[in-house]
């Protein structure tokens, strides 16, 4: 007798299934448990972190982010890439659980391609947050981990969102996203400016990388970086995280040569005691000077 006639278990219809995700509550759970409560019982406790960045300025939408995949302390992938093309115009960085990112970005980009074949005109970058946002918003609570930056450029120009897995959906000009992101705001702060050059803009996102990178345990490898076009995005470069560390640290610092120039333009005010001989001599003159007068070189 067969196993599938003792247990009575039949074959899934392979044919038949759903190409979408199951509806909230429709896990395989244990029956009587609530889904959240199993998840934050039973569920794994893995640490994980990584750096990624995106700001907009007037040349398009800057995208970066490190390589390095952990597992705790295991480096499961130095030279994963975390920044994913959605569209032909649209990027997004991933931070959280990788396998939440890639599902939740090939949902995207499905849905965004059923919609551009629909309207004859590609989505815009508000409209591609607000999709995911919605949809990730019926799984709130289901220990659902995904943080992304949409970088994009539509009919109203270069666009940037934040977008988390309970339904946050923020618009701004600057985001980092992951446990490196504290020491990235750091640089990103001093050295942004919206009418910053391509090259600047550039150097800014690799520096801005490469200290989270230096400081943050759970990033590094390389540095990955993507700059968003009216024409579409372009995949820029990848350097290693640790070769432009040390390359930013031969570089002179800008504080140390601002310093030197206001010392030359300002020189420092002169001490109580060197006042005090300036006042004492007649007409401000020190006694030396050749200009004093015979009756005061006398006295």
């Amino acid at each position: 007798m067969a196993l599938q006639d003792v247990c009575k278990w039949q074959a899934p219809d392979t044919q038949g299934l759903s190409p979408h995700l199951p509806q909230a509550g429709g896990w395989a759970v244990p029956r009587g448990c609530d889904p959240q409560t199993f998840l934050q019982i039973h569920g794994p406790r893995l640490a994980h972190g990584t750096t990624t960045l995106a700001f907009r300025f007037r040349h398009g939408v800057i995208a970066a982010a490190d390589t390095r995949s952990s597992c705790g302390n295991y480096v499961a992938c130095p030279a994963s890439r975390k920044v994913i093309p959605v569209h032909q115009h649209l990027l997004g960085t991933t931070s959280g659980t990788s396998a939440d990112c890639a599902t939740w970005y090939r949902v995207l980009q499905r849905e965004l391609r059923l919609r551009a074949l629909r309207e004859g005109q590609l989505p815009s970058v508000a409209s591609a947050a607000k999709l995911l946002s919605a949809m990730m918003s019926h799984y709130r609570g289901l220990d659902l981990c995904v943080a992304t930056a949409l970088c994009g450029w539509d009919r109203s120009g270069p666009a940037l969102f934040y977008v988390y897995s309970d339904g946050t959906r923020l618009q701004g000009d600057i985001f980092s996203v992951g446990s490196g992101s504290p020491y990235a705001y750091g640089v990103l702060d001093r050295g942004y400016r919206y009418d910053m050059t391509t090259q600047e803009a550039y150097a800014l996102a690799r520096c801005a990388v490469a200290h989270a990178t230096h400081r943050d345990a759970y990033s590094g490898g390389s540095v990955d970086l993507f700059h968003v076009r009216e024409s579409g995005w372009e995949y820029v470069s990848r350097n290693d995280a640790w070769v432009l560390y040390s390359e930013l640290q031969k570089l002179p610092e800008p504080e140390k040569e601002e310093e030197e120039e206001a010392s030359e333009a300002h020189p420092e005010p002169a001490t109580p005691t060197e006042l005090a001989k300036v006042e004492n001599s007649p007409r401000g003159l020190e006694p030396g000077d050749s200009r004093m007068p015979a009756e005061t070189e006398t006295l």
